[in-house]
């Protein structure tokens, strides 16, 4: 797209680049929206690099959080924490500015990583939930078949699908075949991963809604076996005796992770399914979606990143006392934590 001078100064139009012919213009936003944006989206940043920071660090440090499902979350939390530190820093420069400053190659690899990340994180909540099922619904072929080793063997596949599908998408430019007319309204300035109907509609069922579908087939599985199982050992309780007591106990943290389950689903549909079924339809309807609107719905993606230590962190017992030793061992260098020690 190409700007005259006239123009420019005519409609008072700020560009990318001032001085190049074919730049794309700058999103024109008042300040204090801007500031206000850069604000949100720096919060979001941090917290999703040093919460998922302190979940791989924690997991790394005791040897009690290191089982099969904790090393899912681990490698979990390192995906959501490299998108933190090397996609989310650039994407809000553009979604702020409405420009990308780094070239057509860095714009093509941040796309790649922006996927790769995102994919993972997708496909280790899946993980999860798969582990999560046959360890409530099949406790004992879990604890013969479920070991660490196998876990870093799904976990490593994952990370090579993650990295190859997207890597190869991008620099193959197979997305965009089809698309030459469009294409020929690039402008300097401008870094946008389009999909055409083929692939807008493969890379969505394929990343999100088979993996969503086993997640929500297997978290309602769960849910409903958690309920049973804490509703039978409620009936079992008997006051006053030891074994009443824990089979309430045990009654409680059955309906806590049922609680927390249905959390991870909700949050987790609740931030991609939009950015997914937007995708579907702009390649369907060629590109109806405002680049703002996209662009938020991208953000709320995010937003799962940010979420995941949050929920898969603060909601479970092992992990809040993790975090209070190593805050108080490290930060306040307090020596006498036996009062925090692991059960």
């Amino acid at each position: 797209m190409i700007w005259n001078e006239t123009d420019i100064y005519s409609e008072n139009i700020l560009l990318c680049y001032p001085l190049h012919p074919d730049s794309c213009p700058r999103a024109h936003r008042l300040t204090v929206v801007k500031v206000a944006m850069y604000a949100v989206m720096l919060v979001m940043i941090f917290t999703t690099v040093f919460g998922n920071l302190l979940i791989i660090i924690s997991i790394s440090h005791f040897k009690q959080l290191q089982s099969p499902t904790h090393l899912i979350v681990r490698s979990l939390a390192a995906s959501d924490c490299l998108l933190g530190s090397l996609v989310m820093p650039y994407s809000m420069v553009r979604s702020v500015e409405g420009c990308w400053f780094l070239g057509d190659v860095i714009c093509k690899v941040h796309s790649s990583l922006d996927m790769t990340f995102c994919i993972s994180s997708i496909l280790h909540l899946s993980l999860i939930s798969i582990d999560r099922y046959l360890a409530i619904c099949d406790p004992l072929r879990y604890r013969m078949k479920v070991t660490n080793s196998t876990v870093t063997v799904f976990t490593t596949f994952t990370w090579i699908f993650s990295f190859a599908y997207s890597f190869s998408i991008v620099f193959s430019g197979v997305n965009a075949v089809g698309l030459e007319t469009l294409m020929q309204l690039y402008c300097v300035g401008s870094c946008a991963l389009l999909f055409n109907k083929q692939w807008g509609l493969t890379c969505p069922i394929l990343t999100f809604f088979l993996p969503g579908t086993i997640m929500s087939c297997l978290y309602m599985k769960i849910f409903h076996v958690a309920r049973k199982h804490a509703r039978v050992m409620s009936e079992r309780v008997t006051v006053g005796t030891t074994g009443g007591l824990k089979n309430q106990s045990a009654a409680h943290r059955e309906g806590k992770a049922a609680k927390t389950l249905a959390i991870v689903m909700g949050v987790f549909l609740l931030c991609w399914l939009p950015i997914f079924m937007a995708s579907i339809v702009d390649s369907v309807l060629n590109f109806v979606t405002p680049v703002e609107v996209f662009d938020a719905l991208i953000w709320f993606g995010y937003f799962n990143s940010t979420c995941n230590p949050l929920i898969y962190g603060f909601f479970y017992s092992h992990f809040q006392k993790a975090f209070k030793i190593l805050v108080f061992t490290y930060i306040c260098k307090v020596s006498d934590l036996s009062n925090l020690a692991f059960e």
